[in-house]
C-alpha cells in the first residue's frame, strides 16, 4: 500500500508556506497529481507547575476568528533543536523562561496534505524573567489547574491541534 513519489514542482513558495504538486503512483499503479503544503516544524511548551497547573495564553485567530487557550507555540528555526525552539517560544510569549524541557509528544497533524510536525515539550522549573517580548501573541496569560482543562475542552475554549495533543498528552503523562 506504499505510494511512490515520481517527482515535486513548486506552485507557490515563501518562507512560511510552500505549496508543491507531486506526481505519485497510486498502490493500484494509478498515477496523479497530488497537491502538497509543505510547512515549517512546530514547537510547543506545556509548561506546568508545582501545583499541576499549565500555562496558557487566551488569544484570537484571526484565520478563523475564534478565541481559545493555548499553549505557547512557534515555528522552528533554521539550525535549531525543537526543544531550544519550545523554550525559546515560552519565553518569548509569556516571559517565564524553564529550567528545563522534555519531549512530551510528537505528532504529525494532517499527515495525508502536509508534512508539518508538532513537537511538544513539558517545561518544568519555569521563573517569571519579565515581560514577553512578543507582543502580539496573546490578550492574557493564566495557570490553569489541569484538572479544569478536560471541561474546557469540552466547552471549545481549546481548540488549537497541537493544543490538544499537548494537553491530553500532559494528562496522560501525569496519571502514568
Amino acid at each position: 500500500m506504499r505510494w511512490t513519489v515520481h517527482g515535486e514542482r513548486t506552485l507557490y513558495d515563501t518562507p512560511w508556506v510552500r505549496l508543491r504538486s507531486l506526481d505519485v503512483e497510486q498502490p493500484d499503479g494509478a498515477r496523479t497529481d497530488y497537491h502538497v503544503v509543505r510547512l515549517r516544524d512546530l514547537a510547543v511548551a506545556a509548561a506546568v507547575d508545582e501545583e499541576q497547573r499549565v500555562l496558557m495564553m487566551w488569544r484570537h485567530r484571526f484565520v478563523t476568528d475564534t478565541w481559545a487557550w493555548e499553549l505557547p507555540m512557534g515555528l522552528v528555526e533554521d539550525g535549531e533543536s525543537p526543544g531550544v525552539a519550545a523554550a525559546r517560544e515560552l519565553e518569548e510569549e509569556t516571559g517565564w523562561r524553564p529550567e528545563a524541557v522534555s519531549e512530551l509528544i510528537h505528532a504529525q497533524p494532517a499527515a495525508g496534505i502536509t508534512d508539518s510536525r508538532h513537537f511538544v515539550f513539558r517545561a518544568d522549573g519555569v521563573r517569571r524573567i519579565g515581560e514577553p517580548t512578543e507582543h502580539n501573541e496573546s490578550d492574557r496569560l493564566e495557570w490553569i489547574p489541569l484538572t479544569d482543562v478536560p471541561g474546557m475542552i469540552a466547552r471549545r475554549e481549546i481548540v488549537s491541534s497541537a493544543t490538544l495533543v499537548g494537553l491530553m498528552a500532559l494528562l496522560l503523562d501525569l496519571k502514568a
